[in-house]
């Protein structure tokens, strides 16, 4: 576990942490919805997660809406996007080619072949989120894979 209950890794085990009576108390099941998963955050971060949820839902109203290696994932016919949250950190996971796309605007955040970190202690850019989603949508429809 990371820090303030959160999972170090959206591919290790979830486990959600609540206060309960002033103490930290365990759940042991994983996240079934996408709900279960963004209500299990803190609020400043549950309403980051809803922010992202809700763009890629106005871009992209006929996405699937799953749990996917434990975090919320939207599917067009295959893997459109998917985003976590960690303890310093929301991981938006667009596929290789939404990065490559956006190099350039990606320059102030770390990021990696298929992953950027937004860090939760700057503004979140869900401007550029919404660039990248709606890349990946055309890209997908371009291809063929809806």
């Amino acid at each position: 576990m990371g820090g303030r209950g959160w999972p170090k890794s959206p591919f290790t085990s979830f486990r959600v942490y609540h206060k309960e009576g002033g103490t930290m108390a365990k759940e042991s099941s994983s996240p079934q919805t996408v709900d279960d998963y963004i209500v299990s955050f803190p609020a400043e971060v549950h309403e980051i997660l809803q922010k992202i949820r809700d763009i890629v839902l106005e871009v992209v109203p006929e996405a699937e809406e799953v749990i996917s290696y434990q975090m919320p994932t939207y599917r067009l016919g295959g893997n459109l996007v998917h985003f976590a949250a960690f303890k310093s950190h929301i991981g938006l996971y667009p596929t290789p080619s939404g990065i490559e796309a956006f190099q350039g605007e990606l320059t102030p955040y770390q990021h990696a072949k298929g992953s950027i970190r937004f860090p939760l202690d700057q503004p979140i850019p869900y401007d550029l989120i919404r660039k990248i989603v709606t890349f990946r949508v055309n890209e997908m429809l371009e291809n063929g894979k809806d």
